[in-house]
């Protein structure tokens, strides 16, 4: 019996950071492409910090709505590191990762903007008043 073909991951084809840090967008060999805003990969971090070590450990990060990412460093061929300018950088994004961001995305922050206001917290940073509730 012969084996199902092996389905290759997605390969990014470019990857730039945005000249004001607040984004970063991914092409993949797919065709498609992907913006994400600084503020919703830190809050999707797939750090322990953020993610815990089960669903229910998982963090809602709150005040990162002016977040930059400072630096991008790959790992292996498979991923790279983020360095935010909260220097929170312990978040391994795989491709297959930032794919699956890309296409969750609208829902992904619709579910993070309810689960601020259900917990009463905010995207501005302590102290201070933001603008609209978009990345």
């Amino acid at each position: 019996m012969a084996s199902a073909p092996e389905q290759s991951s997605p390969w990014p084809t470019e990857l730039r950071l945005r000249k004001d840090k607040a984004a970063l967008t991914i092409a993949f060999d797919t065709g498609e492409t992907f913006e994400f805003p600084a503020e919703f990969l830190r809050v999707h971090s797939p750090s322990a910090e953020v993610q815990g070590h089960s669903p229910d450990e998982r963090k809602t990060v709150s005040g990162k709505r002016n977040v930059t990412i400072i630096e991008v460093h790959p790992v292996g061929n498979y991923a790279v590191r983020l360095v935010f300018d909260d220097m929170h950088s312990t978040g391994i994004f795989s491709w297959d990762y930032f794919v699956r961001l890309g296409h969750d995305q609208g829902r992904m922050w619709r579910h993070y903007l309810d689960e601020l206001a259900a917990k009463g917290l905010s995207r501005d940073p302590p102290g201070r008043v933001g603008g609209q509730n978009r990345p």
